[in-house]
């Protein structure tokens, strides 16, 4: 079984609608930027106003803004990311329930539910990963 991991919104400009949603909903605030994070933008031409993704920390899931090129009309514009220990198993079992594979990818893969809404199954992160990003 998954736990919800991230709400992913795709977007045109992550940054302002980050701020909206940190800005609504109580306990939440746009992830901090360190000047490493900083550095590694600049490296690939953006700034904290043109990241590609931004995320928002609060007390319940997080949530991931994410630019999209061109508005899709194939591709849900918010959909959940399923964190799971054991994807290729939880993959199988979600397909029995109705779900099918959209593409399988080395991290996550994404799915459609019986209706046609998409999710992601993701790999649930290593133990030390969760302790650096609740450092972070």
């Amino acid at each position: 079984m998954g736990q919800i991991r991230e709400i992913v919104f795709d977007c045109r400009v992550p940054s302002k609608l980050a701020q909206f949603w940190a800005g609504m909903l109580d306990g939440y605030d746009v992830r901090p930027y360190d000047e490493e994070e900083i550095a590694r933008l600049a490296s690939l031409g953006f700034t904290v106003e043109t990241d590609p993704t931004v995320m928002v920390d609060g007390p319940g899931a997080t949530l991931c803004f994410q630019n999209v090129d061109g508005r899709r009309y194939d591709n849900n514009r918010v959909h959940l990311d399923v964190s799971v220990e054991n994807r290729s198993a939880e993959v199988e079992r979600v397909k029995e329930l109705g779900a099918e594979i959209v593409r399988v990818l080395p991290t996550y893969t994404v799915m459609k539910d019986p209706e046609g809404n998409q999710f992601c199954l993701v790999d649930a992160p290593a133990v030390e990963e969760e302790v650096v990003a609740a450092a972070e």
